[in-house]
């Protein structure tokens, strides 16, 4: 009994713990989110990441295209820096160092690193059209970046890892056999992926693109064509794995959501001169 309750007890302390340190909101959403990385080495990670995988790759020599990834980049970065000034966050900001670059590759992507390194392939760029099909992009891209998606999922991780821990010591404490443990030590493991990582991270597009639409629209995008982008993309085809098994809502459901967000999005757009 005294075991058991010492296993509470250890529990019970680091439910707390998290929540005094890791507890912060979402820019733009105000949503609640768990954070027990420091943002200051995430952002270190990812710049060297970054560096490296420029040095790897093979940047566009199209000018054109490339001047419009950094125009709307840019564009898109005061934004952003606006939106966190509203909310009295320009400190979380303060330290990003922008850059915008687009890699010569067929792969339809593109990402924004911790602390704003932001890379667009060129395989994209037909789907996007034109600047207010990028600034979409870009947008949503940027949105995961403000919003500490990335902490978050390695807080999500660690957790994880921290319950399976616990979890084992609890079976060991409890006299579980090893049959029984490992039974229940498997279905922890489908549990926390499909009952947490995989939702949490269709929540984390879902939010990046309501963000998204926000950004473009401080920028001077109309974001209703956000819609149309994802529109295309939908057109554009290529399988997907179902649902539950997917770590991004499908288009259609894309498409739903950023309907369903349009009216706030469009209550920040002023066209740009």
């Amino acid at each position: 009994m005294y075991r058991i309750k010492s296993f509470q007890t250890i529990l019970l302390a680091l439910g707390l713990l998290c929540l005094l340190v890791g507890c912060t909101s979402v820019v733009g959403t105000g949503r609640s989110q768990l954070n027990l990385v420091s943002d200051a080495e995430l952002n270190q990670a990812a710049s060297l990441q970054y560096s490296q995988l420029m040095k790897q790759s093979h940047l566009s020599s199209d000018r054109q295209q490339t001047r419009m990834i950094k125009t709307v980049g840019a564009r898109i970065a005061k934004a952003a820096e606006e939106l966190m000034a509203s909310e009295g966050r320009q400190a979380e900001i303060a330290n990003y160092k922008w850059e915008f670059n687009l890699i010569d590759s067929k792969e339809v992507n593109a990402f924004c690193m911790p602390g704003g390194k932001v890379a667009f392939y060129t395989g994209i760029m037909p789907i996007c059209q034109d600047e207010a099909g990028v600034a979409a992009v870009m947008g949503h891209e940027v949105a995961h970046a403000l919003a500490r998606h990335g902490n978050e999922r390695v807080s999500q991780q660690m957790m994880v890892g921290i319950g399976a821990n616990l979890l084992g010591i609890g079976l060991g404490v409890g006299g579980v056999s090893s049959v029984t443990a490992d039974l229940i030590m498997t279905a922890y493991s489908v549990g926390s992926q499909f009952g947490v990582m995989l939702p949490y991270s269709r929540a984390h597009e879902s939010e990046a693109d309501r963000i998204g639409m926000t950004l473009m629209a401080l920028a001077g995008y109309n974001p209703e064509e956000a819609i149309e982008l994802w529109k295309r993309m939908d057109q554009a085809g290529g399988s997907a794995p179902p649902y539950f098994l997917s770590t991004h809502p499908s288009n259609r459901q894309r498409i739903e959501g950023l309907e369903k967000y349009l009216p706030e999005a469009q209550s920040y757009y002023q066209p740009a001169n």
